[in-house]
């Protein structure tokens, strides 16, 4: 089972992470967050209620097109090309190629984790 492990943390706390890896002070584990995201705001922008569902949707039942994917879900093929192109950036999904030049979505994991940073 492939999980992604996402933290929240205030902007200055990434960054202090962020420079400590680069110079080696830490190494950080397997368990740790691999995307973050500096607010609850921003988690809830790209995993809301609808786009949640839409995530389990295609990893239940892998469509084989973003055509079939709209066709089932019953959501504009535009508005849901952007949905996904967001969810790829944030690598939550993987678009490539289909059948018939169409583009193929897939899940990339089983599993999110979210982990929240209160200092």
């Amino acid at each position: 089972m492939s999980i992604l492990h996402i933290g929240i943390a205030p902007y200055e706390a990434l960054k202090a992470r962020t420079l400590a890896i680069a110079r080696g002070d830490i190494q950080p584990g397997p368990e740790e967050p691999k995307l973050w995201f500096t607010s609850i705001e921003s988690v809830a922008r790209v995993l809301s209620d609808k786009n949640w569902a839409l995530l389990r949707e295609f990893a239940e039942r892998p469509p084989a097109s973003l055509s079939e994917l709209a066709a089932r879900t019953g959501r504009a093929a535009s508005n849901l090309s952007r949905t996904l192109k967001t969810m790829e950036r944030h690598g939550l999904v993987t678009l490539g190629p289909g059948s018939a030049r169409e583009i193929r979505p897939r899940v990339t994991y089983d599993q999110i984790d979210l982990s929240l940073s209160i200092r």
